[in-house]
């Protein structure tokens, strides 16, 4: 099997020999090249044609984002995981829309880049080193769902937004797995983030209750037509989980 080309475009030395580290664990990837300031990550990343690119977002000489510039009008261009240290909800949506497959917040943890790499790209699509894993569906279901939660003022940056999201995105692919949150769902998702379940459980219920205090649960009303958002009592985990994977099935299939 091939395997995937990855480049590190990152100001931090420490993050990157920590990143580096991990990604030798995987076997399907291959570190490619590194750099420290945009100017170079991009005379780099031209001679070594990456298939997928980690970009800090904040570097010397060029930022993230005029990398990400530049690399728009190459031919073949890599695809691209943003990690920022920027909490703000506007710098993640400018990053997405600058041409960014994938972003991640700072802290984050190395073996979460290392996964996120993988499930990005598809080695079963390779073919004459084009590894670029067909993104459309994934993308706009993780839109979907970053608008959701932005509209609903669940912070990306805290833990619960992650694991919220990855369960969502597992119920909507297995709908048995809501009927089983806490034997099957909770564990999956610890594993894909190397935690555990009650620590899962545990965030998925922070982020639903910084929702419901911030008072923004009724914005589901505006972007399903459901009253659930008007219920006096908070929704479970469950419940949270299963309306929003149960509405973004039904846009899916419309």
């Amino acid at each position: 099997m091939e395997k995937i080309r990855v480049f590190v475009a990152e100001d931090s030395q420490e993050f990157t020999e920590k990143l580096l580290e991990e990604v030798r664990e995987h076997k399907e990837l291959e570190i490619v090249g590194t750099a420290c300031n945009g100017l170079e990550a991009l005379r780099l990343i031209r001679l070594a044609a990456p298939d997928v690119l980690v970009l800090d977002l904040v570097m010397p000489c060029l930022d993230g984002f005029a990398v990400l510039r530049e690399l728009n009008g190459c031919e073949k261009r890599p695809a691209v995981l943003a990690v920022t240290a920027m909490t703000r909800e506007d710098v993640v949506s400018r990053a997405m829309g600058a041409g960014c497959d994938y972003c991640l917040l700072k802290p984050v943890e190395p073996a979460i880049v290392a996964d996120r790499i993988v499930e990005m790209v598809m080695p079963g699509e390779a073919q004459k080193g084009n590894v670029f894993r067909k993104q459309n569906e994934i993308t706009e279901l993780d839109n979907d769902i970053a608008d959701i939660f932005l509209s609903m003022g669940i912070p990306a940056h805290i833990k619960g937004y992650h694991f919220l999201r990855e369960a969502i995105k597992q119920v909507i692919s297995d709908r048995d797995k809501i009927n089983a949150i806490t034997k099957d769902l909770y564990p999956s998702v610890a594993g894909r983030f190397s935690t555990t379940s009650s620590k899962v459980e545990r965030a998925i219920r922070h982020a639903i209750d910084v929702a419901w205090n911030r008072g923004q649960m009724e914005n589901l009303n505006m972007l399903f037509g459901s009253h659930f958002g008007l219920r006096h009592d908070k929704p479970t985990n469950g419940e949270f989980i299963a309306l929003i994977a149960d509405r973004l099935s039904i846009r899916k299939s419309a």
